[in-house]
């Protein structure tokens, strides 16, 4: 196989508010942490065993806003993007490394019920054009 794949898919919760940091043009960027959960039963205990995984989120320009607009904390969400890691180097002068989840698709899978006014969508955002595409769900669907 020639070609390569990087590409997440992620559900979790929210871990903090979306942090939105705007550029001169207009461009912005959104950044929020997302918990997922591992559950198991110890053999040794028979307890039961949570492990939490963070993953930094990064979403750019029309979807950060809507991310900012309608997520808060301990909302449930899907993700689906890909991994990035970052390098810099710190006032110290010691070279750090972030990885980050570059979102390309979300969905918000909090529902009504849990958090009154905010709409169950969809959105896809392209790479190149950072365009959102919003498709509302019906509230008549018996699932």
């Amino acid at each position: 196989m020639s070609g390569t794949l990087n590409k997440v898919m992620l559900i979790g919760h929210l871990g903090d508010e979306v942090k939105m940091h705007y550029f001169e043009g207009g461009d912005c960027v959104g950044r929020f942490p997302l918990a997922t959960n591992e559950t198991y039963t110890s053999k040794k205990t028979n307890e039961r065993v949570t492990n939490t995984e963070w993953h930094n989120i990064v979403v750019r320009n029309k979807g950060a806003e809507i991310c900012e607009k309608y997520l808060s904390k301990g909302d449930m969400v899907y993700i689906e993007g890909r991994i990035k890691t970052r390098k810099w180097t710190d006032e110290k002068g010691i070279e750090r490394f972030s990885t980050e989840i570059q979102c390309t698709d979300f969905t918000f899978l909090t529902t009504k019920k849990e958090k009154q006014g905010m709409p169950q969508a969809n959105h896809n955002i392209t790479s190149s054009t950072q365009n959102t595409s919003v498709e509302e769900k019906d509230d008549d669907l018996p699932f």
